[in-house]
């Protein structure tokens, strides 16, 4: 099942956060006391996984201000403090398929919530009940007279009363109601499945911290009286998780009087941590983590100058010394515990959700930039994660749509402010500077380096459309034909997840924006969402399929194939052999009409001393050579017809 959509109501500083996207990963964006760690922790108490137990108190977690109309404004039925929609995969379905039948579910959408004071609940749309009772006839292998017997009824809870009254029964009738009577309605069934296929949440804060060291027998004893899971001992219990990764139990530690087995185990296990923490930690190559368990020291502080005491070091190889685990770097002892914390779910066979709040707070701007490489390449493929920050460092700022923000709102009534509660937007221009500081912080720097803003500012892609623009706009004036207006200022914005941003970023220079954008099969809802938000002036924002009336196109797609292949062909020096012709560029990659994408794929196949394709190396060839857009073709004369048409469209908003 893969999460899709949160809506979180009734709890803490949330009255109403509206429904909201999620997808592989998730950034919650917003400033201090936003309510971001209030809509992971109602994410968590849907359904906890055991290793971060939650649970949701009326007392504790409805909003405050109005706990004392509770009774009366849910007089039916609990609140519900979060409710979630779901997506089942094809072998999900397949497995429900098997044990209902197959038509009983219309579609693959899950709605699960959860109220005050009750467990999970789980929604889906109306079950197709004849087909489930069809699917059970058949399964039992009634005939004529059995179907007869129970013709009267019309679901499955019908049918198990009917059963009961018929006497008396065949055979084969005895099994069906053997049957119903151990797994109950289909309704009860498929709830069933559905719980047990619900993902586990597994909630992370930037304060949880492996302790430097554990005494055992003390750990022991929390963990007898269940006192281990209090957030006041969450560094010895991460401790204690790090003993169960590596193998070794405190009560096989406490009961031996050899431990070198044992610190064997515990040095493999930091070292493969450490091992983990190094490919996407840049910061300091030189450090390591040692686990060991030793007799305690009478001199040492209490409770660990009696009994076995379990220490954490980490070695610095550089200078050559180590220091306790808890007086080191806050960032990398995070981090450790971190992976700590995601190596008792990585192997599990169902999938956890992360929700992680304020995940390396502490961390370098250069480390949170390495910890985002490590969720997009080592827990995405594998865990959905939903993070909250008010880090710029940790905002994806090449990924702005899994961007959510979070504010607390406010309205005003008379001369007072009336709360409104925690709200979560999927739009990222919000109005309120504060929480949109992450985002330009992100953004800024890596916009600002390619920025040459004029009054008038055309936006493309990148630099390879600004220079295929000139050269195609040249070659039309060339001819006394409209080229593209020396008013526009050409600047690349580096894509559709760009431009709202840079509107946003530069909304107080008074600037006219235009926007021309590469548009794939997949883009759709990027080009929809962009033309939504009107942040930019109507008719100012196009893209090259648009233009040329196909369902996707890059820029690249304005020149004739016979024009295009020409380029690449120059531009790379294919021989005979290697040279690409109109027929291969069409018959390649059936996947997609783009032509860049087609040419990119036989690229691929090229000898390894060729170059592979890019898009900025042609369009430079040809502002070079210009003058093969003079010749006399029909294949140029439709490439420069093409390019007015978009030019023409542009030049109009002047």
């Amino acid at each position: 099942m893969k999460l899709e959509s949160v809506h979180v109501t009734h709890f803490r500083a949330v009255d109403d956060s509206g429904e909201f996207l999620v997808g592989p990963i998730t950034c919650l964006v917003g400033k201090n006391e936003a309510g971001k760690s209030a809509i992971l922790m109602a994410l968590a108490a849907l359904n906890p996984h055991p290793a971060t137990p939650a649970i949701l108190d009326k007392e504790r977690d409805y909003p405050r201000r109005l706990l004392t109309q509770y009774e009366q404004r849910h007089a039916t039925e609990q609140a519900i403090a979060v409710t979630t929609k779901w997506r089942l995969d094809p072998k999900e379905l397949s497995d429900i398929a098997h044990e209902v039948g197959a038509e009983v579910l219309s579609n693959d959408v899950v709605t699960v919530l959860r109220r005050y004071g009750k467990d999970s609940e789980f929604k889906t749309s109306e079950l197709n009940l004849k087909a489930a009772l069809e699917f059970l006839y058949k399964k039992f292998d009634l005939d004529d007279s059995d179907r007869a017997a129970v013709e009267s009824a019309s679901t499955t809870a019908e049918l198990i009363t009917t059963l009961k009254t018929l006497a008396p029964v065949t055979q084969k009738l005895q099994a069906l109601n053997a049957h119903l009577q151990q797994v109950g309605t289909v309704a009860s069934q498929v709830e069933k499945l559905l719980r047990g296929m619900l993902p586990k949440f597994m909630y992370f804060s930037s304060y949880d911290r492996m302790d430097g060291a554990v005494q055992l027998d003390n750990a022991r004893q929390l963990v007898a009286n269940g006192q281990l899971t209090q957030d006041v001992h969450r560094g010895k219990r991460l401790f204690v998780e790090f003993l169960k990764y590596a193998g070794v139990s405190m009560d096989e530690i406490l009961s031996v009087a050899t431990y070198e087995t044992f610190n064997a185990k515990l040095q493999a296990a930091s070292n493969n941590i450490t091992d983990q923490i190094l490919e996407y930690w840049a910061q300091n190559p030189d450090l390591s983590v040692d686990v060991r368990v030793e007799q305690a020291r009478p001199g040492d502080p209490a409770p660990f100058n009696s009994g076995m005491v379990a220490r954490a070091r980490i070695h610095n190889a550089l200078h050559r010394v180590d220091t306790p685990f808890s007086e080191r770097s806050a960032g990398f002892v995070w981090f450790f515990s971190f992976l700590v914390k995601f190596a008792q779910v990585k192997d599990e066979a169902s999938p956890v959700v992360l929700l992680l709040d304020e995940p390396g707070l502490t961390l370098h701007g250069k480390a949170q930039a390495d910890l985002l490489r490590f969720f997009k390449e080592k827990l995405a493929p594998y865990h959905q994660i939903v993070y909250s920050t008010h880090s710029p460092f940790m905002v994806p700022a090449d990924d702005l749509a899994s961007v959510r923000i979070v504010e607390d709102q406010a309205e005003m009534k008379g001369n007072r402010r009336v709360p409104l509660g925690t709200k979560v937007r999927d739009d990222v221009l919000t109005r309120d500077a504060d929480t949109l500081f992450p985002l330009q912080g992100a953004l800024g720097y890596e916009i600002t380096q390619s920025l040459f803003v004029g009054k008038h500012t055309l936006l493309v892609e990148g630099p390879g459309d600004i220079l295929y623009l000139q050269a195609l706009s040249d070659a039309l004036k060339r001819r006394g034909r409209t080229g593209l207006d020396t008013r526009w200022t050409l600047c690349p914005a580096g894509g559709i997840d760009k431009i709202s941003p840079f509107v946003a970023l530069f909304a107080g220079n008074a600037l006219h924006v235009a926007a021309l954008s590469d548009e794939g099969l997949g883009d759709k809802k990027k080009v929809e969402a962009v033309k939504r938000s009107a942040v930019l002036k109507s008719g100012h924002f196009h893209t090259v399929a648009d233009l040329l009336g196909r369902a996707e196109a890059d820029i690249e797609d304005i020149f004739d194939p016979e024009v295009f292949v020409g380029i690449l062909n120059e531009c790379y020096s294919l021989d005979t052999t290697n040279k690409l012709t109109p027929e291969k560029l069409k018959d390649a990659d059936a996947s997609t009409t783009r032509q860049l994408k087609k040419a990119e794929a036989l690229f691929k196949l090229m000898p390894e001393q060729i170059p592979m394709l890019d898009h900025f190396t042609p369009a430079a060839w040809l502002i070079r050579n210009s003058k093969l857009l003079d010749e006399s073709s029909a294949e140029v004369d439709k490439t420069l017809e093409a390019a007015e048409k978009v030019i023409a469209t542009f030049n109009a908003l002047l």
